[in-house]
């Protein structure tokens, strides 16, 4: 074997070793275990706890390998919604969307949430999520924020914050409501606020 042929060899390796401390992070935390310790993700990963750190230098790195992760999943469960849609029915599709994709996130963001205030790293993820966020409904429902004039962003704050994650476990988990009446609680606020936005241009 050439050394070439070694050293992809290696590198296969410590990529699948990375996949699989990843992969097994991800599945604690969707188990309820909210902050997993560097033995338990190795145990679950079928490593020793060197490799793990080998593999990744701290627990932010593996956040930010984590974070990556949990963004291809959302991305790949994403689908797009048409501007040009009549708004109750965009309205409609984004409020199922963010419902399905907040649900299948939830114990990731419950995660996040608990060691963000000590995590540079976790609140640069969540970033990226209000980010995309942003961008989502900036295009979606760009003719009724254009028509809020100076109040535009004063409302797009307010739908970002009516969409993401902590709303929803405001719903989910502390006022205890199913799924279908979260999405009716969030479906009825976007609602609101972008009639009032369309209100404001009339007026």
């Amino acid at each position: 074997m050439d050394t070439g042929a070694r050293v992809d060899g290696r590198t296969a390796r410590a990529a699948r070793t990375r996949t699989a401390i990843v992969d097994a992070h991800l599945a604690l935390i969707s188990e309820g275990d909210l902050r997993p310790t560097g033995e338990r993700i190795a145990e679950r990963a079928g490593v020793s706890l060197r490799t793990l750190w080998t593999s990744f230098k701290d627990m932010e790195t593996l956040f930010e390998a984590s974070g990556e992760r949990v963004l291809a999943r959302q991305d790949a469960a994403y689908r797009p919604i048409s501007p040009a849609l009549p708004l109750t029915r965009r309205v409609d599709a984004f409020c199922r969307q963010r419902a399905r994709l907040l649900q299948m996130l939830a114990p990731c963001a419950r995660a996040a949430q608990m060691r963000e205030p000590f995590s540079a790293q976790l609140r640069r993820n969540r970033a990226k999520h209000v980010d995309r966020l942003r961008a989502e409904i900036e295009e979606l429902f760009a003719p009724e924020l254009e028509m809020a004039g100076a109040g535009r962003d004063e409302v797009l704050h307010a739908l970002i914050a009516a969409t993401m994650s902590p709303a929803w476990s405001m719903l989910r988990d502390t006022l205890g409501l199913g799924v279908a009446e979260a999405r009716a609680v969030m479906t009825r606020t976007v609602t609101a606020l972008l009639v009032t936005a369309m209100a404001a241009g009339l007026g």
